[in-house]
C-alpha cells in the first residue's frame, strides 16, 4: 500500500515541479532578462546563462508547491475511484493512509534543505556575478565610506586609581575608499580606555591574513588625554595593529541572503551585530530563520493537501491545480506579512519565520481530524 501511494504521488510531484518552475521563472526571471536584452544590450547567450544559473534557486522553491499538488491529486484520484473507501473497509485508518505522504514530504524537506545549502547560494552568486560583469557593474565590495563600529568593554578610571568596566562603543573604523585590496583615508578611533583615547590616521591600510593584523602606512597617531589635549603625537611610515578584520568583512560582504548558506550568513550577522547595525541584523536574522523554516513547508503543505484530497467527492486535475494555487498564494501572503513583522521587531525572528508553517500545520491537523471522524 505504501509503495502504491508513493507511486501515485511521484508523477504529480515531478509534474508540479516542472509546472511551477516554468511559471515562477517566467514571472521572476524571464521578463527581467528580456528587458535587459532589449534596453541594456545584454547578449542572449549571457541572458540564457543567467537564466539557467537562477534555475536551482527557483526549482527548490517549487518543492513545497509540488508536494501540495501531488497529495491533492493522488489522494483525490484514489478517493474518486473509491479506493480510499476500499482501504478503509479493510481497516486502514486515514491517519495510516497519510503516513507515506508524510514520509515523502520529510524526504523532500531534507532534499530542499541540502539543495538550499549546497547548490542554490553558489548558483545565485554566479548568476549575479555573470550579470554584473556583462552590464559592467561591480558591486562585489563596498567602494566608499566603509564605517564600522565595534562595541565592547570600556575602562573608566575611578578616583582611587582603579578602573570600572562598562559596555559601550570601544572603537570606530572609517575608510574613505576601498579598491578590493587596500583601504585609503583610514581613521581609527579607539575609546576603550577613557583615561587615554587614541586616534590613528593613515593614508593606506590593508589586512595581512598571514599575521592576522592590520598594516597601516604613512600616518599619524594621536594620544588624547581626558581633558582633550594631545599628550603624544607620532608619525609613522608603517604600523601594525591587531584589530578585528570585521571592517574588511563588512566591505567585502555585499551578497544577499540568497547568495549565502547558513554558516556564511551567521558569520555576516555577527559582523553586523558587532558594528551596531541592529536594524539590518534583525532583517538578516529573519532570513536566517527562514532558511530552516521554509523547507518544512513541504510537510505543512502535505498535511493540508492530503485531507483535502481524501474528501469523498470527484475532483479533476484542473481543480486540484487551482486549489493548490490558492493555498500557495495564502501561504506566501502570510509569509510576507510575518517576515515584515519580524523585520520591524514586532515578532521574534524565529516566530516570524515559523509562523506560516505552524498555521498550515494547525489547519492540516484540523482537516485530517475532521476527515477521520
Amino acid at each position: 500500500m505504501d509503495r502504491y501511494l508513493l507511486s501515485e504521488m511521484l508523477l504529480p510531484f515531478l509534474g508540479g515541479v516542472g509546472a511551477f518552475t516554468t511559471l515562477v521563472m517566467a514571472v521572476s526571471s524571464l521578463f527581467e532578462l528580456v528587458r535587459l536584452v532589449v534596453e541594456a544590450g545584454l547578449s542572449i547567450s549571457v541572458a540564457l546563462q543567467v537564466f539557467l544559473l537562477r534555475a536551482p534557486g527557483i526549482i527548490v522553491l517549487t518543492f513545497p508547491m509540488a508536494m501540495l499538488l501531488a497529495t491533492l491529486l493522488a489522494y483525490g484520484r484514489l478517493s474518486a475511484d473509491s479506493e480510499i473507501t476500499a482501504l478503509r473497509a479493510c481497516g486502514v485508518s486515514l491517519y495510516r493512509l497519510v503516513v507515506p505522504a508524510v514520509l515523502l514530504s520529510l524526504l523532500v524537506t531534507a532534499l530542499t534543505f541540502l539543495f538550499n545549502e549546497l547548490v542554490v547560494p553558489v548558483s545565485n552568486r554566479q548568476a549575479a556575478l555573470t550579470l554584473n560583469r556583462a552590464l559592467n557593474r561591480y558591486p562585489d565590495f563596498r567602494r566608499e565610506n566603509i564605517l564600522y563600529q565595534e562595541f565592547g568593554e570600556i575602562l573608566t578610571p575611578e578616583p582611587d586609581g582603579s578602573f570600572s568596566r562598562r559596555q559601550g562603543l570601544t572603537r570606530q573604523f572609517y575608510a574613505r575608499s576601498f579598491d578590493g585590496q587596500e583601504m585609503r583615508g583610514v581613521i581609527v578611533l579607539d575609546v576603550s580606555n577613557e583615561a587615554l583615547s587614541q586616534i590613528l590616521l593613515a593614508q593606506r591600510g590593508r589586512w595581512d591574513p598571514r599575521e592576522n593584523l592590520w598594516v597601516f602606512e604613512e600616518g599619524t597617531t594621536y594620544i588624547v588625554s581626558p581633558d582633550g589635549t594631545y599628550s603624544n603625537i607620532a608619525t609613522f611610515s608603517r604600523q601594525e595593529l591587531r584589530l578585528s578584520r570585521a571592517p574588511l568583512d563588512l566591505a567585502q560582504e555585499v551578497r544577499s541572503p540568497e547568495e549565502m548558506n547558513i554558516p556564511e550568513l551567521r558569520r555576516y550577522i555577527e559582523v553586523l551585530a558587532s558594528s551596531g547595525d541592529l536594524q539590518r541584523v534583525r532583517r538578516l536574522q529573519v532570513n536566517l530563520s527562514q532558511k530552516y523554516a521554509i523547507p518544512f513547508a513541504c510537510l505543512a503543505f502535505t498535511l493540508i493537501g492530503a485531507p483535502l484530497g481524501l474528501r469523498p467527492q470527484r475532483t479533476s486535475s484542473s481543480l486540484g491545480l487551482g486549489l493548490s494555487v490558492l493555498i500557495i498564494f495564502a501561504y506566501y501572503v502570510l509569509l510576507f506579512v510575518s517576515q515584515a513583522l519580524g523585520q520591524i521587531g514586532t515578532l521574534g525572528p524565529e516566530v516570524a519565520a515559523w509562523l506560516p508553517n505552524f498555521v498550515c500545520l494547525g489547519i492540516g491537523g484540523a482537516l485530517l481530524y475532521r476527515a477521520n471522524r
